[in-house]
């Protein structure tokens, strides 16, 4: 299967997107800012672990170099400053802007060429339900995922010649340790209850999507985003 590298994998979405990839048969590189959670996803997965900082061009030179091969790159590293957009500081802006869209190009950039040299390869970009749902108090976020869908059409007609696939998921609301205060006892049904198919998704709804873009069962799509959302970008469930 070649060399999965996951950005974002210490925990959350990225654990279960690497646990579901080296079930697949892939060789996991775990990347994260936290070290300590890339080597703890990594030994579960029998992989790798590196630490870097995707907002950090340095860094995320460093961490291609020390890979050698890159089959399939999996950009799911983000962060989010949820503030009305009047209280947002300059740095909720630049660090957002900085992880979830200059990562996910200086990533891509840095890990393409080793998919053109080995005759292509496959990129999943992590975007959001939140780039087509806005709602207040989300800040800059909403706008840093929907500039994901676009990065990744741009990346798709450039790079496709060179037969790599480059595809976006949009993840609806999931549980993960970062919203797991959120959904909480009643919580969690009453918000599934605002899903079309009535519940709040897991970890490993999002990584089976992640599975199939990264396998030859969608070897004829690219550029395109799949929202992983339970339906709540086609509108609220009746209730």
């Amino acid at each position: 299967m070649g060399t999965a590298v996951i950005t974002g994998a210490g925990r959350g979405l990225g654990r279960a997107m690497a646990i579901r990839l080296a079930a697949d048969g892939h060789h996991v590189v775990a990347v994260d800012l936290d070290g300590e959670a890339a080597e703890r996803t990594a030994a579960t997965v029998g992989g790798e672990a590196r630490r870097c900082d995707v907002s950090d061009w340095g860094s995320v030179a460093a961490l291609a170099a020390s890979i050698e091969g890159c089959d399939v790159l999996i950009n799911n590293a983000g962060i989010w400053r949820f503030h009305a957009l009047l209280d947002a500081t300059p740095d909720d802006v630049t660090s957002v802007l900085a992880v979830n869209v200059v990562g996910v190009f200086a990533c891509s950039r840095a890990f393409a060429p080793k998919m053109i040299a080995a005759g292509g390869g496959s990129i999943v970009n992590v975007s959001s339900a939140a780039a087509s749902t806005h709602s207040p108090g989300t800040g800059i976020y909403p706008a840093t995922k929907a500039a994901v869908i676009s990065l990744t059409r741009q990346m798709a007609i450039e790079w496709g010649p060179h037969q790599i696939r480059v595809n976006a998921v949009g993840p609806g609301l999931v549980v993960t340790e970062g919203s797991a205060a959120n959904h909480e006892g009643d919580k969690r049904i009453e918000r599934g209850k605002k899903i079309p198919l009535q519940r709040v998704g897991e970890p490993e709804d999002i990584a089976d999507v992640v599975s199939f873009l990264c396998s030859d069962a969608s070897r004829y799509v690219t550029g395109q985003t799949i929202f992983v959302d339970g339906g709540i970008t086609a509108g609220r469930a009746a209730i």
